[in-house]
């Protein structure tokens, strides 16, 4: 039985570190910096982003921006997730927390390396009204949608399935503010009402397509150890309940049905969400690394 039990926490933890199951350098490294960052240990976006919610926001996030054609294109003609999609999670991972708990010179170097590896994304598609388009990852516009959808994917998750948020979804949304402005976002929303009215003014160019429906399959179905299927599947209908109905439509993606099965996805997410932090740990390398760049710094302050 303890044999088993590592082998489930190694592939846990390789599944989160990109099929390693050692803390990643990278980790290891924000214990260095000169400032404390540009979010404290008891911000909104701390309390997110340490949460086991954030399982079920990758999962909403990525749905949600296969909605749009032109996202869609760069990351099905650049993008190598079907073959590594462990190894595209970790690089996600990698920006996440290293603008979260890192100092601002990390966190700044790592959505400049984005920028930089975005530059190359260029390419057309078929928009909703069945014209060709040209994209280009780095437009100010497919870098809004990307910020708008990724912060509400966050929040949303955190607001189902997530215990207190200080300051409420407004603090959040103005704290994670400054990682769209990071990335190039100009006038990110600050407020969780002017994100969904942000969010709103991208319906009309939101469509269905085989390229979607794939990915959709991919996200639905990913290449997940045997040990961990039956938890995704959980947490994926976790991440299609906190869908608007308009995107689960286009989606093809409906809530569990009949409604007792529906009244147990809370639960039931609480269940796997609990498993899978008794697998990893309380405080994860990251933030225990800033935790501890922030009490040298206050040592030597």
């Amino acid at each position: 039985m303890g044999n088993i039990l590592i082998r489930w926490r190694d592939e846990l933890r390789g599944t989160f570190a990109g099929q390693s199951d050692t803390v990643p350098q990278w980790e290891l490294e924000l214990e260095n910096g000169d400032d404390a960052g540009y979010l404290a240990p008891d911000s909104a976006v701390w309390t997110v982003h340490r949460s086991m919610t954030t399982l079920v926001a990758g999962i909403r996030s990525l749905l949600t921006q296969t909605l749009h054609p032109g996202a869609l294109a760069g990351v099905d003609d650049f993008s190598a997730y079907r073959a590594a999609p462990l190894a595209r999670l970790a690089n996600t991972i990698r920006w996440i927390f290293t603008v979260t708990y890192g100092d601002t010179a990390a966190a700044k170097s790592a959505c400049d390396l984005v920028l930089q590896l975005h530059e190359r994304v260029r390419g057309t598609y078929t928009d909703s009204a069945g014209e060709q388009q040209s994209y280009y990852a780095n437009d100010p516009h497919l870098l809004r949608w990307v910020h708008l959808t990724f912060t509400d994917a966050f929040v949303t998750s955190h607001l189902a399935y997530g215990g207190r948020l200080p300051g409420g979804p407004d603090q959040y949304v103005a704290e994670w503010a400054k990682a769209g402005e990071l990335m190039q976002v100009t006038d990110p929303p600050r407020t969780f009402a002017e994100l969904r009215r942000q969010l709103d003014s991208y319906r009309p160019e939101l469509t269905a397509s085989a390229a979607m429906q794939e990915t959709v399959e991919f996200v639905r179905h990913p290449p997940l150890p045997r040990s961990q299927r039956l938890g995704y599947s959980v947490l994926f209908a976790a991440a299609v309940e906190t869908l608007p109905e308009d995107h689960r439509r286009l989606l093809g993606l409906r809530p569990i049905t009949p409604l007792p099965l529906r009244l147990l996805i809370k639960p039931a997410t609480w269940l796997v969400l609990g498993v899978v932090r008794l697998g990893l740990s309380k405080t994860g390398p990251s933030e225990a690394a800033a935790r501890r760049r922030i009490a040298r710094l206050r040592q030597q302050a």
